[in-house]
């Protein structure tokens, strides 16, 4: 790590850091209005017509899942969204990494999420929106991530793991106003003021991002079509083999995420007394405490990791991992003791903000620190494409979580809960059985080494 420093950070974290944030509150503001904009407005009659494509495209899924009514079309297009846009990254990292280079990438893939945004403003426009904002974020989540890891030299775990917290609570950040700001404009003036309003803060990304790219690393590509591809070393591809149990593991921790943002509101609005003086609160607020947390705990866990490093105890990596899944593991159970101690009742509404608390801290555990670990171990030649296709573990992860929350119904709550509980507290123990194997492998020297020779604070 060369350069001028915040916070003992290359300033380009800040620059990254600063764009994600503004991408995610456009992001998840947009998200937020999608499915209800789809079932209240655009899928009924007298909308639905003027969609460009709609016809067809409903079509095309009727012709696999059977007859579809308006709240079964807006699910399936949701979920088709939600998983591409955690698909495309690897096409992103790929374009990147042979051909264009990760700066030109991700101002186009922010050009593409802007163009998207301000489509959904139009009926007509709906699905090319869908399919830009895909093809945006595609070029995007993997490459801006890539490029916090060249942040920092292959000998900076430590630093690098805290860099990358930081980034993940900027993302906190945009996913915990986001909502709260798009849907109360949609409330206020209509849905596409709504997305309009994504739209504009897109436009603050690339400001942002243009303005900092000097603090940026380098990012000519290391193979592409004007030279022979760089072919990876036998030892490049026992580390890729290796990532495999790392991205398994966060994958586990992900469905556990995911279900508590799923089946966990479906519990709340069932089972969970939401009473207060002031009125009966909303289901979705719940969605806020989760990166609220993540936000809360930040500058808790960084000042923890140095209290640890300077006694010469802070984690690894692959530690750090099974802790966040472990607390990951509560937040789920927070839901099992809930359901057993209302017994048939109404469930205080404590527990469900205990669990979001914990799936916000555990996440920001473990995320981070996994990107942060593909970042630094991938062979440099593939740097950007490792890191994007670690993305695809979120979208088996959301794959997976329709499946399990199936069997919601036919467990009740407490049994499936602790099921969902136990999926991420094996993937922690599973993980930390292969920890001395996988230490040797990459041979990671310990966390303390690299803080002594350098560390700011």
């Amino acid at each position: 790590m060369t350069g001028r420093t915040i916070l003992g950070h290359p300033r380009g974290l800040f620059t990254l850091a600063s764009t994600e944030l503004w991408e995610r509150f456009s992001y998840y503001g947009m998200a937020a209005l999608l499915v209800l904009y789809m079932v209240q407005e655009l899928l009924l009659p007298g909308h639905a017509e003027n969609v460009w494509g709609m016809a067809a495209f409903r079509g095309a899924l009727e012709a696999v899942f059977g007859p579809l009514s308006a709240q079964a079309l807006a699910s399936q297009i949701y979920g088709l969204y939600g998983g591409l846009v955690y698909f495309t990254p690897m096409l992103g990292g790929w374009l990147a990494d042979r051909f264009f280079g990760t700066r030109r990438v991700v101002l186009g893939g922010i050009a593409l999420m802007t163009a998207g945004h301000f489509a959904m403003t139009f009926e007509e426009t709906f699905l090319i929106a869908l399919a830009l904002l895909i093809a945006g974020s595609g070029a995007l989540k993997g490459n801006i991530a890539s490029q916090v890891g060249k942040l920092y030299g292959r000998d900076e775990e430590a630093q690098r793991s805290r860099g990358f917290a930081i980034f993940s609570t900027f993302i906190n950040m945009g996913a915990f106003g986001g909502p709260l700001v798009s849907g109360a404009l949609a409330q206020t003036y209509g849905w596409h003021i709504g997305f309009a309003f994504a739209g504009f803060l897109m436009l603050i990304a690339i400001a942002v991002y243009v303005a900092g790219r000097r603090h940026l690393p380098d990012d000519r590509p290391r193979a592409g079509a004007a030279g022979p591809r760089v072919p990876l070393s036998q030892a490049d591809r026992r580390v890729l083999w290796l990532m495999l149990p790392i991205l398994v593991a966060a994958m586990l921790g992900h469905i556990a995420y995911f279900q508590s943002l799923n089946v966990g509101f479906v519990w709340i609005a069932d089972s969970v007394d939401l009473a207060t003086p002031l009125g009966k609160l909303p289901v979705p607020w719940f969605a806020s405490v989760d990166p609220l947390a993540g936000i809360a705990a930040m500058p808790l866990l960084l000042a923890w990791w140095r209290w640890q490093a300077r006694r010469g105890r802070e984690p690894d990596d692959i530690a750090k991992i099974c802790i966040g899944m472990m607390i990951m593991a509560a937040g789920l159970l927070m839901f099992a003791l809930g359901a057993l101690f209302a017994d048939g009742g109404e469930a205080s509404v404590a527990w469900p903000m205990l669990a979001y608390i914990c799936t916000g801290i555990g996440f920001l555990w473990y995320w981070p620190v996994t990107l942060a670990f593909v970042s630094r171990q991938a062979p440099p030649a593939v740097t950007s494409l490792v890191v994007s296709a670690s993305y695809v573990t979120l979208f088996i992860a959301g794959l997976a979580t329709g499946t399990i929350g199936s069997f919601y119904e036919a467990l009740s709550p407490a049994p499936f809960f602790l099921l969902n509980a136990a999926i991420p507290a094996s993937g922690a123990v599973l993980l930390f059985a292969a920890g001395p194997v996988l230490r040797r492998a990459v041979a990671a020297p310990p966390p303390i080494v690299r803080l002594t020779e350098g560390q700011a604070t």
